[in-house]
């Protein structure tokens, strides 16, 4: 945004809710004798303005609680509220209860918004300046070495060059060993999801995957344990990252006075929108932390923003995203948002998201709206 751009007074004078249920292609799962979801709900909301301009956002992976604290309680919060830009929008819900989705799927809204009525891209109005970005992908534990041998081969074919191996006790050092012979040009790293503790066992199987030259080894131990992950940041080479354990600022703020990672997956829907992304993103980047953004099951308005997020000069690491063909069988946006052999463009000359929403794909999948406001 520019600095020296009059600060207008801006008010969402409607705000359009609506619950879909998105069909899965390849939901994430752990093996094959686990029971997989078909389907996924997601919100999407779309914010007004009295000119008839026109901002979305989503709230991914909702359920009932959320989707009632979305239309009672912080829709209507933010209808009573202005801002002069973005960053204001959250003050409308600062004094209701925490809910990180509910409030990113309207930050965002508010940002498209904004830039849409500014005539300029997203990416540009964040301070982005990439025109594409790498994408990296993510394959869950397997059942076997040869499925995962299989399922790695499948995203290195669909031109992926970063591959994030989803780790735990007894399923790490053999596991990266093997990618590593069968693809020894492909650039790994793991993700720990918090299932190692600090006992010798594990912190022996830690460093063991130290010696592999990883780009990162995110979050091993339990979420939110920053003196844990700053004791083994201390002892290896390869940097921590940290994902979940990151929910707000002030969290990351101590992470950095830490020294508990050098690395951050940077995830909008548990920050709680764009704007305290946005700054999560400076704060990571000033503590001279690599930067990637992470992904929630997203469908495309928030595959949008994030990659609008991914512009950013900090974001040093190849970000999350599907491949061509996707995790859902219907799109919530035209063209979809994708990797493309690796890559995943970054559109500049349609303000906003760049996107167009596809309504009517939208109002066939829908399973309740709510239109709040004129």
């Amino acid at each position: 945004m520019s600095p020296t751009e009059p600060a207008t007074l801006a008010r969402v004078t409607g705000i359009d809710a609506t619950l879909v249920r998105l069909p899965l292609v390849h939901p994430r799962s752990r093996g094959a004798a686990e029971a997989r979801p078909q389907f996924a709900r997601h919100a999407l909301v779309r914010v007004r303005d009295e000119s008839g301009n026109t901002g979305w956002g989503e709230v991914p992976v909702i359920d009932e609680e959320r989707w009632r604290m979305l239309v009672d309680d912080h829709a209507p919060a933010l209808l009573r509220h202005s801002w002069h830009r973005p960053t204001e929008a959250a003050g409308a819900w600062a004094d209701l209860p925490p809910a990180p989705s509910v409030a990113a799927g309207l930050d965002a809204a508010c940002w498209d918004l904004w830039s849409r009525q500014r005539g300029t891209p997203l990416s540009h109005a964040l301070g982005g300046h990439r025109t594409a970005f790498t994408a990296g992908a993510t394959v869950a534990r397997q059942p076997s070495a040869e499925s995962l041998v299989h399922e790695v081969n499948r995203q290195v074919g669909s031109g992926f060059r970063r591959v994030r191996l989803e780790v735990g006790p007894g399923w790490d050092t053999d596991v990266v060993h093997t990618v590593q012979e069968t693809f020894p040009h492909l650039v790994l790293q793991v993700d720990c999801g918090g299932r190692y503790t600090e006992d010798p066992a594990d912190v022996r199987a830690l460093h063991a995957l130290d010696s592999y030259g990883l780009v990162a080894i995110e979050e091993p131990f339990a979420r939110g344990d920053l003196d844990a992950h700053a004791r083994l940041q201390r002892e290896l080479r390869t940097s921590v990252a940290l994902s979940t354990s990151i929910d707000s600022l002030e969290t990351l703020d101590r992470a950095v006075a830490a020294e508990a990672a050098g690395a951050l997956s940077l995830r909008m829907s548990l920050l709680g929108g764009i704007t305290p992304a946005r700054r999560a993103h400076d704060r990571a980047a000033d503590a001279g932390w690599d930067v990637w953004c992470g992904w929630d099951a997203e469908s495309g308005v928030g595959r949008a923003a994030i990659a609008a997020l991914a512009s950013l000069p900090g974001v040093s690491l190849p970000s999350e995203m599907p491949p061509a063909g996707g995790h859902v069988t219907r799109e919530t946006v035209r063209p979809p948002v994708r990797a493309h052999d690796g890559i995943t463009p970054i559109p500049l000359t349609v303000p906003g998201l760049g996107y167009e929403v596809d309504t009517r794909q939208v109002a066939g999948m829908a399973l309740d709206s709510v239109t709040l406001g004129s």
